[in-house]
């Protein structure tokens, strides 16, 4: 049994801009604090962080548009001259009106002595760090020439970013940069976390994302509905210690098909990912020719190339998908594995060539407990759509993978998605080291071998995802990312699932 925390923290909760846009006032209303002031508390928090980011940086830019972002920004510039800082500002039409409570904050920066620069792209050569105040959550469709021009000045400087709430140019629901888009060093959202800075390129484009409630998030909670959950693995107490008077039935018999000739290596790391994760007993069904290299090395893992309907029957779970292949060996396996669990139901995660062959097929499936873990291409290939629309919307394209099938679906990548057709989650873990040959598979066994082990569906989703990406952020951490292979993992996996 898996035990979670039941006292999930605010910063779990992820929200769509128009709940954060919509309901911001009305949840400081609800514990007395005005919409200036919460202006006043998003700058103060932003010069704080940015102290705290480089506390050696004394020469500021700060650039703005013209909405409440911007006020945010003539706020921090505020804080940051009365703490000695040098700072410039800058806005993209020095002349254009602003309105409401960015023309407050405006004014107090203005009778401060401060002044309201055009941009011009020496200053980027004069600056220790850059905070990006130009564009919030509000804009719609691509922005323009104006405002790209300066975000590629940005982007090409080799001065470290701070956005403000998000980059400027990100769409703040997708994660989709809006013709251009700022790349930043940190980014320090308000209120909620958005949807858009957890997953694909928003993940990349905002660096570290840090929150700041400003005193309001739980009032807003109690306000907004969440659309996804954001995991870490500290959400999670582990698995439950196991009794004294046990066997090595007693946690699963895991069944990983896969490993067609010259593919062995796929389903190897899947078993031995499966074994490190606490699975009683794991069995690969593999081409013949694969047999020896899945065994040598690890003679725990058995390995079968023949009867494949009596190791279906043997298993309590099943993996298959890494290192099968799409010829006629891979085919009739595929056929006779979903065939039998269409009418003899049981836990399965499909993976990798397997979900290829479905996609290649007409053919509607319909297992009761199954996960489907596709990276963009291959949920791209089930929805017959192309890897950019998947990339570029990922909560929408994750659940209709799970709508279609069905099934929970792990949509892999930068914030790896789980969707079960009613509720998403998003992992915080991770890092571009884990790019990289055969880290798939090892996620996949780790889910197989959770849900081997009874773990529910849902839960060895979220665990198993958290566990693979915070083992390839403390393997990273310790020996960097450059030269990560797939199997560093398994030691560090291990650990955490003891922990």
């Amino acid at each position: 049994m898996l035990h979670k925390n039941t006292a999930p923290s605010l910063t779990q909760k992820l929200y769509r801009a128009d709940q954060v846009k919509h309901l911001e006032l009305e949840a400081a209303a609800k514990v007395g604090v005005s919409k200036f002031e919460l202006m006043q508390r998003a700058g103060k928090a932003v010069f704080e962080r940015c102290v705290s980011f480089m506390p050696i940086a004394h020469n500021y830019l700060i650039l703005v548009g013209v909405g409440n972002n911007a006020g945010d920004g003539y706020i921090t510039a505020l804080n940051a001259v009365n703490a000695g800082k040098s700072v410039v500002l800058c806005a993209i039409d020095p002349s254009r009106e602003v309105v409401g409570d960015a023309a407050r904050a405006q004014k107090a920066w203005l009778d401060n002595g401060g002044k309201v620069e055009a941009f011009d792209i020496k200053m980027l050569e004069r600056c220790d760090l850059i905070i990006d105040a130009l564009l919030g959550i509000g804009i719609v469709g691509i922005i323009r020439n104006e405002f790209a021009d300066v975000i590629d000045a940005i982007n090409n400087s080799q001065v470290p970013v701070v956005s403000i709430d998000l980059p400027s140019g990100l769409d703040a629901d997708t994660g989709e940069s809006l013709g251009r888009c700022i790349q930043a060093d940190m980014t320090i959202t308000f209120i909620g976390i958005k949807l858009g800075l957890t997953t694909g390129a928003g993940k990349q484009s905002c660096g570290k994302l840090v929150f700041e409630d400003l005193g309001i998030g739980k009032a807003f909670a109690e306000l907004a509905r969440s659309d996804a959950n954001a995991l870490d693995i500290a959400h999670f107490k582990g698995l439950a210690p196991r009794p004294v008077h046990s066997h090595k039935g007693t946690y699963g018999r895991l069944l990983c098909v896969g490993g067609n000739a010259g593919m062995a290596g796929a389903i190897r790391l899947s078993a031995e990912a499966a074994l490190r994760s606490g699975t009683g007993l794991v069995k690969v069904f593999a081409h013949e020719s694969s047999k020896v290299q899945i065994s040598a090395g690890r003679p725990e893992i058995m390995v079968t190339t023949s009867g494949l309907d009596e190791a279906l029957e043997w298993a309590t779970c099943i993996v298959i998908g890494p290192g099968l292949g799409q010829d006629d060996w891979a085919k009739a396996t595929y056929d006779t594995v979903l065939h039998y669990c269409q009418t003899h139901p049981k836990p399965m995660v499909i993976d990798a060539d397997a979900l290829n062959i479905m996609a290649s097929t007409a053919a509607f499936i319909n297992i009761d407990d199954c996960v489907m873990t596709p990276h963009s291409g291959e949920a791209a290939r089930l929805l017959s759509v192309s890897i950019e629309e998947v990339e570029n919307n990922r909560f929408i394209f994750a659940r209709q993978v799970a709508e279609r099938y069905h099934t929970t679906c792990v949509l892999k990548g930068a914030g790896t998605i789980i969707d079960d057709e009613q509720n998403s989650w998003v992992c915080r873990h991770g890092n571009p080291g884990m790019a990289t040959a055969g880290m798939g598979d090892v996620l996949t066994g780790i889910i197989g071998s959770l849900m081997a082990q009874s773990v529910e569906t849902h839960l060895a989703c979220q665990y198993g995802v958290s566990l693979h990406a915070k083992a390839g952020d403390i393997v990273a951490e310790s020996q960097g990312q450059r030269g990560m292979l797939a199997s560093d993992l398994f030691d560090t996996v291990r650990m955490l699932i003891n922990e």
